[in-house]
């Protein structure tokens, strides 16, 4: 058994995968996996080594120089941790908002959620205010410039409706500069909200 076995693993380290077998996704939004595959340390025995499994080379084909260097799994934790906003009242895409800008910038230290407004956007739970520390100094317009661009890379993820910052209103099909928007002191984001959470929802990276 184990001299078919170290052939298959000798020669299918040659052959490519099928070019449908994996969709990468954008750098921003990773698929929702919990396992990722790392190379092995080189077997520092004469031991064939398959999997996790040590098999001693004297017993394989090809005699006990010959040492295969396998894969082994490793389990990565792509789940969300809560985040700056409130949850309360949040639906599903502003909570997942909330929580990837928080674990993307370590800077920010506030968002708001929730809030009584003649607009139906915060008390909706549709709505985030991403408060930027010192807004007015070139640090603070660069970090609010760089959770506009996150965000709107992110668009279809997060059900972006619009991005407030600076006094321009940005979709993800565009941005209207200077129309008098406000919002000098923070980034408003605006999903489309997704719904309300029941409770058994899991956020990933």
């Amino acid at each position: 058994m184990l001299g078919p076995a170290a052939v298959f693993f000798a020669v299918g380290a040659e052959v490519s995968p099928s070019k449908d077998a994996v969709k990468s996704a954008p750098v921003d939004e990773v698929a929702p996996w919990n396992v990722q595959i790392v190379a092995a340390a080189p077997a520092a025995s004469s031991d064939l080594v398959i999997g996790q499994v040590a098999v001693n080379s004297d017993n394989a084909a090809g005699g006990p120089n010959n040492i295969i260097a396998a894969s082994r799994y490793r389990a990565v934790d792509r789940t969300l941790p809560v985040g700056l906003a409130p949850e309360r009242g949040l639906q599903v895409k502003t909570i997942l908002a909330s929580r990837a800008i928080t674990a993307a910038f370590p800077e920010i230290h506030s968002i708001g959620g929730v809030r009584p407004d003649a607009l139906r956007w915060h008390p909706n739970g549709l709505a985030l205010d991403v408060m930027i520390p010192n807004p007015d100094t070139p640090e603070g317009i660069a970090l609010g410039n760089e959770i506009v661009d996150y965000v709107t890379r992110n668009a279809s993820r997060f059900g972006m409706q619009d991005c407030i910052w600076r006094g321009n209103y940005y979709t993800p099909n565009g941005v209207q500069r200077g129309g008098g928007y406000g919002h000098y002191d923070h980034v408003h984001v605006t999903t489309t909200g997704g719904g309300y959470p029941v409770g058994d929802e899991t956020y990933f990276r």
